[in-house]
Order: C-alpha cells, then sequence, then structure tokens
C-alpha cells in the first residue's frame, strides 16, 4: 500500500480544533493511504509519523509537491439537483438574455441549428427579461408555433411553454389545477402557457421524464459529475430525487462500480391526494432507503431524508409573506401547516432528515414552527430549512434554540439578477433579503451551496458572492448589502465542513482531518488573501476524491 504526502501548499483543513502542531486550522502537510487523511500537520511531523505507520509492513511512501498553491477539503454542494443540472447543461441557456426579443432569438437559433429535433426545451430565463407582462405562449408562437418549446424559469419554479407543448401535454381549459400549483389562464380558462409551481412539475417535468429513457438519465448525470469536479465539488446533497434519479444512480453504480464522489440525497414529496397518500410516500422513501443501505450503492450513496417545496420563489410572487407584495397579492403556501404536521412527524418518527424550502419570511414561520413539533417529540434529528432568502429575526433565533441548520445560496442574490426580486417586493423588504450576517451573529449551523440548475453551479464564484455580496456575472454592479457578506475562513468552512455537518456526513468528510475521506481540491490562489475579484478567474487546478486525482486542469 502506498502513502501519499501533499507538501509545500498553504492547507487549510477546516478543522476548528485545529491542527497539533500547527497555528488554527492551518497545516503544512497532510498524508493520505487508502483514500483517507492519515496524518496533518508540520511536514516533518508528517514524514515522521507516515513513515514509521508503514515501516513494518514495508509499504512505500511518496511525496508529491504543490507548488505553493492553496489546498482546501473538497467543496460540498449541499443543495443541488444532480439530474436536472445535467439535462440543463444540453438545453438552450437563457439567464443572460435581458429581452424578450433575445429569448426569442436564441430559441430560433437552436431550431435552426436542428431543425429535426421534436422540441426545444430551455433553461435560465428571468421574469425581467419579458418586461412588464407575464410570458404568454403567444409570445413564443411567434417565432416558433409548430414545435413545443419549455422553457424552465431561471428558479425551477415555473415554466414557459407555448401552444404545441400545451397541446402535447394535453393542458386545456378543463385541466386542474394541481395542489399548490397554478396553470395560467385568461378570463375565459384558458391556459396562456405559464405554468406555476407543482404544476410544473407536475405537468411539464412529469411529460418530458415519460419520454427520457433510461440511458438519458445517466448521461444527464456524467455531465453532471463532470462538471462538478472541474469546479472542485467532491460531494453533494441531491435536495429532490426522485424514483428515476435513484434508478439512474443505481445504473451507474453498477456499471461503475462506484459514483466519481459521494451523494447524499432527499426525496422529493408533494402533496398528493390527501394525508393518507403523503404518509404512504413517506412509507415508501424509508423502504428505499433501507434497501438502499444494504446494497452496492451503500458506499457511494446514501438517501438521508425527505424534502418538502413549502412555498414558490418571490420572483414569481409564489412565496408566502407576512405582508402582500407590491401588487397587493400574496400566495398560500403549497404545504398548510395542518396538512404537513402528520407528515413531518411521520418522517421523523422514521428516522428521516427533513428539509423545508422555505422563501417566504412567513413560510419560514410555518417550517419553524413543525421543527419546533418535532423537536418536542425528543427525536435527535438535524432538520434543515433551505434558502431563507426572506426571514425574521424572531425565527433566526427560533433556528438558533432548536438546532435547525440554515441552507443558503449565496449565487441567489447576484445583482445581476435581483431587479425583479426587489421590484415585486417594493419596500423595505427588498433591502432585507439574503440576512447572511443575522444568521451567523446568533449562532446557527450555516451550509451554503448552489441550487444547481437554478443558478451557476461553479463553486468559486459562489464563493466570491459570500465573500462581497457582488454579481459574478455582472461584476460591475453594486454589491448587495457587502456588510452582511462573510470572511473567506466563515465561508469557506460554511462550504465544506457546514456541508458536512448539514448532511450529517461530518464522520467522513468536509474537513482535512485525519482519518476522514481524502476528498481535497488544489487552487492557483488562495481565496483568504487574494482580492476576493482573484476568484472570478481562478481555475480548480485540481480535484481528489478518496485519494484520487478525478480532475487536473
Amino acid at each position: 500500500m502506498v502513502t501519499t504526502i501533499y507538501r509545500n501548499a498553504t492547507i487549510f483543513t477546516a478543522d476548528d480544533a485545529g491542527t497539533p502542531g500547527t497555528p488554527g486550522a492551518q497545516a503544512e502537510a497532510f498524508a493520505v493511504s487508502a483514500g483517507r487523511f492519515t496524518h496533518v500537520g508540520g511536514l516533518e511531523q508528517v514524514r515522521e509519523q507516515a513513515r514509521a505507520g508503514v515501516a513494518a509492513d514495508g509499504d512505500e511512501v511518496l511525496e508529491v509537491d504543490l507548488g505553493g498553491r492553496f489546498v482546501g477539503p473538497g467543496i460540498i454542494d449541499s443543495h443541488t439537483h444532480l439530474t436536472t443540472f445535467g439535462e440543463a447543461v444540453g438545453k438552450v441557456q437563457l439567464r443572460d438574455c435581458r429581452t424578450l426579443e433575445e429569448i426569442r432569438q436564441r430559441l430560433l437559433a437552436a431550431h435552426r441549428a436542428d431543425p429535426r429535433t421534436p422540441r426545444i426545451l430551455g433553461a435560465g430565463w428571468l421574469f425581467d427579461a419579458v418586461g412588464d407582462e407575464h410570458p404568454t405562449a403567444a409570445m413564443l408562437d411567434e417565432v416558433l408555433p409548430d414545435v413545443p418549446v419549455y422553457l424552465d424559469a431561471n428558479d425551477l419554479h415555473s415554466v414557459w411553454v407555448n401552444t404545441a407543448a400545451l397541446e402535447e401535454m394535453g393542458i386545456d381549459a378543463h385541466s386542474p389545477d394541481p395542489v399548490g400549483g397554478r396553470i395560467a389562464r385568461d378570463a375565459e380558462g384558458r391556459a396562456t402557457g405559464m405554468l406555476y409551481e407543482t404544476a410544473g412539475r407536475q405537468y411539464a417535468r412529469n411529460f418530458l421524464e415519460r419520454i427520457t429513457t433510461p440511458e438519458d438519465q445517466v448521461r444527464f448525470l456524467e455531465l453532471a459529475f463532470a462538471a462538478y469536479l472541474e469546479s472542485g465539488v467532491t460531494t453533494v446533497t441531491d435536495m429532490a430525487m426522485n424514483r428515476a434519479d435513484v434508478a439512474a444512480i443505481r445504473a451507474l453504480v453498477a456499471r461503475d462500480g462506484g459514483l466519481p464522489f459521494p451523494v447524499t440525497a432527499h426525496m422529493i414529496i408533494e402533496p398528493g391526494e390527501d394525508t393518507a397518500a403523503d404518509l404512504a410516500g413517506i412509507e415508501e422513501i424509508v423502504a428505499l432507503q433501507q434497501e438502499i443501505a444494504v446494497g452496492p450503492e451503500a458506499d457511494w450513496f446514501r438517501i438521508a431524508g425527505v424534502k418538502f417545496i413549502m412555498d414558490g420563489v418571490i420572483d414569481a410572487c409564489t412565496a408566502t409573506m407576512r405582508a402582500p407584495y407590491a401588487d397587493g397579492t400574496n400566495c398560500d403556501p403549497i404545504w398548510t401547516a395542518e396538512r404537513l404536521r402528520p407528515v413531518a412527524h411521520a418522517a421523523d418518527e422514521a428516522g428521516l432528515q427533513i428539509a423545508m424550502h422555505a422563501i417566504g419570511d412567513r413560510t419560514s414561520e410555518i417550517a419553524v414552527d413543525l421543527l419546533e413539533d418535532c423537536a418536542m417529540r425528543r427525536h435527535p434529528r438535524r432538520h434543515r430549512v433551505e434558502h431563507l432568502e426572506t426571514v425574521t429575526e424572531e425565527t433566526i433565533g427560533r433556528m438558533a434554540r432548536l438546532g435547525v441548520t440554515a441552507s443558503m445560496q449565496p449565487v441567489h442574490c447576484d445583482p445581476a439578477i435581483m431587479d425583479n426580486w426587489k421590484a415585486v417586493l417594493g419596500d423595505h423588504r427588498s433591502e432585507e433579503g439574503f440576512p447572511w450576517k443575522m444568521v451567523r451573529d446568533a449562532g446557527v449551523a450555516i451550509t451554503l451551496g448552489t441550487d444547481a440548475p437554478t443558478a451557476p453551479h461553479e463553486a468559486l464564484p459562489n464563493l466570491y458572492i459570500a465573500l462581497t455580496g457582488g454579481s459574478a456575472m455582472s461584476p460591475e454592479l453594486p454589491p448587495y448589502h457587502p456588510e452582511r457578506a462573510f470572511t473567506p475562513e466563515e465561508a469557506l468552512t460554511a462550504l465544506t465542513a457546514g456541508g458536512a455537518w448539514a448532511g450529517e456526513m461530518e464522520h467522513l468528510r468536509g474537513r482535512i482531518r485525519p482519518g476522514l475521506e481524502a476528498n481535497f481540491l488544489v487552487l492557483d490562489a488562495d481565496p483568504r488573501r487574494e482580492a476576493p475579484e482573484a476568484l472570478l478567474s481562478t481555475q480548480v487546478h485540481s480535484t481528489y476524491v478518496r485519494g484520487v486525482q478525478r480532475h487536473r486542469r
């Protein structure tokens, strides 16, 4: 067996306890054997310990010079959607379109490039690119009347389609709105082209999944894994898996004997016909969790819990707020407290970790109410709330007292996509979003992710926004409340050790510490010493998973 010593690097361990013999969370070198860190500390100390450990067995000790580069634990993207992200890589990219005409021309160009394609799929469009009007099928029909068009909004909570797509899905004036969703309609009840929240998932995405092959699903995963490894990511938590996603993961493990990096999953559950159906869904998830835990996938894949999408997003005015939006409207939660309470209790009783999507300030109150109910049942769970774009100080304080983790995504407040977000709130709330400092000061455990593909997946631009409040897409824009930003150490820890804590895997990964998996990244720039702007041009030099180099620039 070979032990490899990595040296000549600036090493950030993300270890709060520090490394023996080194100042704080710094180290000079570390050793790796059998996919795990074995020794961390000063170079001579690591050499002595590593050589002593292999002397009796006659094993080999190698040394790797990292050229003075920065080394940190591998990034843990604690909120992503793997297959959806991989699929989005192949869609028409619309995030940078600033007008309706730009969107239409981008779609037309895709159709001309492949005129035989049966449908056009796009992703990432922004509401304010369409203008003051609501998006409609007619806007797309003007350029593509005969080819079905499906466009995922940037937040993935709405789908914009043309008339051909409505007809293909069989949506007409008699199609019902699903629980927690809405089909946009005209005065006569005819669908006008927007599918909000669960309507987008249950009509558009379910239709597209039915015509997607298992081979397609595996290909989507491969694209996502490759993109993440290039970004220095060595673990993810998929925050809305379904059975098709799980089947693709299992197929990849069966084919390759493992995954490019470990994956933790929260299974999505949406309101069913009634509470009995919801409870049956929990039972199915528990059965699948247990099956995976004893199967060949267990070393790479784990079902940790369940995901409840409790409301929508602010951009579409579908997040539930304490006070109405600027236009006087508001929105009910997708899951009411009464409907969700027995389902959350059942998940908690079964040992599932609960993750709740809550963007509106009223929704986060409801989420914490329910998690407090679970806590009173005295189960030692580590539940979490996702996004928290608007949240009151009182709710944050309650999260701290209950030990609830805040899962947040800096890329969601890139100033380049904030105009519509601020406009629909229209008052003081537009300047009170994403209260990272308030969350930190309250002592709430924090993990940072990207929510790809609702936002760019790259780790370093995400880190840049966390450090500055500025825009990775348009760096010339003024930052959004930079006084709330993280220090480099805080952000790096939240992206690594914080993700491990949130995913209940701190005993396996998230730090450079003896006994943990040797997952680490190597950068040409030190995020703690360089100006944050350097991160926008810095590339990941290499990415290691369990001691194996999985990416090299």
